[in-house]
Order: C-alpha cells, then sequence, then structure tokens
C-alpha cells in the first residue's frame, strides 16, 4: 500500500476516534454538572449516592468500564444488547459496529461525566461565601446569584482543568479497540495483520498530535477570551 493509500485507511479509523470524541463531550459535559449539584446537595442521601458513583467510575479503568457495559447485560440478564443491535444495523443498513460504538459512547459518556463533574464542583465551591451574600443583599435570588455572578468566573476558572480532560479524551478514544470498534488503532493494528506493516502503528501518532496540537490552540484562545472574568 502506497503511503496514501495507509492515511486514507487509518483516517476513516479516525473518523471514528473523532465521532467518540464529539459525542462523549457532548453528552459528558452537560451531564456533569448535575452531578456536581447532587454531589453538593444538602440532602445528604443524594450526595452520598452521587460520591460514591462518581469515586467507582473514577476509581476502575475505563477499559474495564467499557467491557462493563458491552458484556453485562448479555451475561447477568442473557439479553446481548449491543451485539443485537449490531447485527440489526449491519442487516438492515450495512452499518458496522454501531453496538459496539454505542457500548463505547454510554461508557465514555459516564466516565467523563463524574470527571467534569468533580471539575464544576470544584469551580463552584471556589467562590467566596461573600459573593452570595453581596448577591442577597443587592435583592437577588439564588438563581440570579449563580446566573449573573457566580456561573461567570465559575467558567473561567474551570476552563484549565477542563482542557486537560478534553486533551485527555481524544487520545483514550484508543481504548475503544477494546471492544473491536474500527477506530484508528484498530484500524493500524489491522494493516500490521493483514499487510504486514507495523510503521503505520506508529504513524498514528501524527494524526493525534495534529488533533491535539488544535485543541490546545482553540483551548487557549477560550481561556484568554475568559481571561477578563479574573480578579
Amino acid at each position: 500500500m502506497s503511503f496514501l493509500e495507509v492515511t486514507a485507511f487509518l483516517f476513516d479509523g479516525f473518523l471514528i476516534s473523532l465521532l467518540i470524541f464529539a459525542v462523549t463531550l457532548l453528552c459528558g459535559a452537560p451531564l456533569g454538572l448535575p452531578i456536581a449539584f447532587c454531589s453538593m446537595s444538602r440532602f445528604k442521601p443524594v450526595k452520598v449516592i452521587s460520591k460514591v458513583i462518581v469515586w467507582i467510575v473514577r476509581g476502575v479503568p475505563l477499559m474495564l468500564q467499557i467491557f462493563i457495559i458491552y458484556y453485562v447485560p448479555g451475561l447477568l440478564f442473557h439479553v446481548p444488547i449491543f451485539s443485537r443491535m449490531d447485527r440489526f444495523f449491519f442487516i438492515n443498513y450495512g452499518i458496522q459496529d454501531s453496538g459496539r460504538i454505542a457500548a463505547v459512547l454510554i461508557a465514555f459518556s459516564i466516565n467523563y461525566a463524574c470527571y467534569f463533574s468533580e471539575i464544576y464542583r470544584g469551580g463552584i465551591e471556589s467562590i467566596s461565601r461573600g459573593q452570595y451574600e453581596a448577591g442577597y443583599v443587592l435583592g437577588l435570588t439564588k438563581s440570579q446569584i449563580f446566573r449573573k455572578i457566580i456561573l461567570k468566573q465559575v467558567v473561567q476558572r474551570i476552563v484549565p482543568p477542563m482542557s486537560n480532560e478534553i486533551i485527555t479524551l481524544i487520545k483514550d478514544t484508543a481504548l475503544a479497540n477494546c471492544i473491536i470498534v474500527c477506530e484508528i488503532i484498530k484500524q493500524a493494528k489491522e494493516l500490521a495483520a493483514t499487510k504486514a506493516l507495523i510503521w503505520p502503528l506508529f504513524y498514528t501518532g501524527v494524526f493525534y498530535l495534529v488533533f491535539v496540537g488544535i485543541l490546545t490552540i482553540v483551548l487557549g484562545r477560550v481561556e484568554k477570551k475568559l481571561s477578563y472574568f479574573r480578579s
């Protein structure tokens, strides 16, 4: 295979990596906020349950979580949901790996939602109580104080740690190949197995480096735009 053919083949896999990245970000980032509020809840059962879930998800390797989501429904309930989804979409629409990708997206979204929730919680709790009290003195409600005073400061404070998690996310998409999802690393392994080409496996690093470089520039500009919230 020529260099261009290998690049095109790997790029097909990288599109799957980008899909996992985008869906995880779109689902995990918003989901992290209610989890953060639950972790800060004054209602102790909700707070304890939320903290235990976050502790388990953050403590168990993401690869193992992917295995649990994909295999456990079939093992416990004898209903291989994702395998059936694979067959259904392949037979009816010719789409491969739909069930496997769905399992990966669920695992990634839950995992990153828990990580994002801790970033949100830390950002919210870093705001001094004095700012809440000043808002009450001005006659603002609790929701108005959060929207008009707290939220903007929280956003500025969480951008750096969020940026780190987002950059880690694109690299973590490689874990999807543990259940044979055809992301870029799986594509490179296929070339090694079928064409005896090892160099594409190392070449995949270029795709990640370029995308991480773009992310670094974009996130850096976002952080710079929000710098005026600093005290």
